[in-house]
C-alpha cells in the first residue's frame, strides 16, 4: 500500500507518519505540501531524523492517482477545493479537516466562514465515525473523519439517545482540549503565556462542531434537539474530557443505562465502558485510538453524567482516519493502532 499525506507537517500529519509506520500493510508513505516543496520534513521536525530525511513534494494529479490512499491533515478550507482537482477513482481519500463533514453547504460557510466544497463532493463523502457508519464507510472512496470534540462527543452519547433512555431535549456538553487541538499555526489565545496555568471558554455558543454533533444525532438517532455545548483549552498538550449531562427517562435504572454501553460498544476494539470510576483521566487514552466512557446517575435529579476520554490527535484525528482505512481496504481494524497509552 502507497499512502500519501497532505499537509504532513500539522500534528495531524505528524501523528499519521507516527502510526503509519507501524501499519503492517503500508510500504510507502509520500508527504505533500502547497508551499514548502523541497523542504526536508527532518529539517522541520528532528525527531524524523534518519526516519522520514525525503524532501516534501508538489500535489499533482498524476502523484496522488499512483496512491492507494491519501490523507488531508490540512486546514479546513483547503481540502473542499483541492479534492476536486486530484481526484480520481483508484486512490481512497480521507479528510481530517471539517471541509465535508456538514451535508448542507449554507451550514457549513455559516459555521466554518469559509467557501463550501462542492456539493457533489460532499454528497460522495461519507461520514466515518467508525461503529455507527461502518457498512458506509467500507463501501466508500472519500471519508470526512469526524472531528475530535465530536468523536468523544457523539460516542458517549449516541448509545442512550439510540435506546430512547434519555431525553433529546436539554443536553449539556462541556468539553475541555489540550492545545494541539488548535493546531500548530501559533495565536494569541495558543500562546504559552495566555495557556499555562490557565483554562480558557472559547467560541461561546458558536463552535463549528455543534451542528456536526447535531447533524449525527439526527442521522443515527431519527431526531435531535438543539445542544448547548462549551469548549475550553485546558494547559496540556493532548486529550479531550467532555462532560455531558443528559436528563433520564421515568422508571430508568443505571443497570440498564450500563447495559446500553456494553452491548452497545461489547465487540469495538477501542471502546471501553468503565464502571464506577473512582478516577477518569484524559492520561490513560494518550497516544492511543481508544475512546474510553463512563457514567453516573445523581438520582436526586434523575440527570445522567456521562463523561468520555480521547486523545484529540490520535482517536480525534490520524488514529480515527487510519481505522477508517483499515475498514475500507479489509484490513484488520487494529492494524497500526494497537500502542498502549502512554500514561506519563
Amino acid at each position: 500500500m502507497k499512502m500519501g499525506i497532505i499537509g504532513a507537517t500539522g500534528y495531524g500529519g505528524l501523528e499519521l507518519i507516527r502510526l503509519l509506520s507501524s501499519h503492517g500493510q503500508v510500504s510507502d508513505i509520500q508527504l505533500f505540501t502547497s508551499s514548502e516543496e523541497g523542504v526536508l520534513l527532518s529539517s522541520k521536525y528532528p525527531h524524523l531524523t534518519k526516519l522520514y530525511d525525503q524532501p516534501l513534494e508538489a500535489i499533482t494529479k498524476e502523484a496522488i492517482a499512483a496512491l492507494d490512499v491519501v490523507f488531508f491533515g490540512t486546514p479546513s478550507g483547503v481540502s473542499g477545493q483541492l479534492i476536486p482537482r486530484i481526484y480520481n477513482e483508484k486512490t481512497k481519500f480521507i479528510d481530517l479537516s471539517g471541509d465535508l463533514r456538514l451535508k448542507s453547504q449554507q451550514a457549513y460557510e455559516q459555521w466554518y466562514k469559509k467557501t463550501a466544497a462542492p456539493q457533489e463532493l460532499i454528497n460522495k463523502s461519507v461520514y466515518g465515525l467508525c461503529g455507527w457508519n461502518d457498512v458506509a464507510i467500507e463501501k466508500a472512496q472519500v471519508i470526512a473523519n469526524p472531528g475530535c470534540y465530536p468523536t468523544a462527543t457523539l460516542l458517549s452519547l449516541l448509545p442512550l439517545l439510540a435506546s430512547e433512555l434519555v431525553e433529546h431535549k436539554g443536553i449539556i456538553v462541556d468539553a475541555k482540549s489540550g492545545v494541539s487541538g488548535s493546531g500548530n499555526k501559533p495565536t494569541q489565545m495558543t500562546h504559552f503565556t495566555e495557556t499555562t496555568e490557565a483554562t480558557t471558554i472559547y467560541k461561546m455558543n458558536a463552535h463549528q462542531h455543534i451542528p456536526e454533533i447535531e447533524q449525527a444525532i439526527k442521522a443515527y438517532t431519527g431526531h435531535v434537539e438543539p445542544i448547548t455545548f462549551s469548549t475550553h483549552l485546558v494547559p496540556m498538550i493532548r486529550g479531550i474530557i467532555t462532560t455531558s449531562y443528559v436528563q433520564v427517562k421515568e422508571n430508568i435504572k443505571l443497570e440498564q443505562l450500563q447495559q446500553c454501553f456494553q452491548e452497545a460498544y461489547a465487540s469495538d476494539p477501542f471502546i471501553r465502558f468503565i464502571e464506577n470510576a473512582d478516577k477518569f483521566s484524559t492520561n490513560q487514552v494518550r497516544g492511543t485510538n481508544f475512546c474510553d466512557i463512563t457514567i453516573n446517575l445523581d438520582e436526586r435529579t434523575n440527570r445522567l453524567t456521562v463523561v468520555a476520554v480521547i486523545d484529540n490527535l490520535v482517536k480525534g484525528a490520524a488514529g480515527q482516519a487510519i481505522q477508517n482505512m483499515n475498514k475500507m481496504m479489509g484490513f484488520e481494524e487494529q492494524e497500526g493502532l494497537k500502542q498502549v497509552p502512554m500514561f506519563i
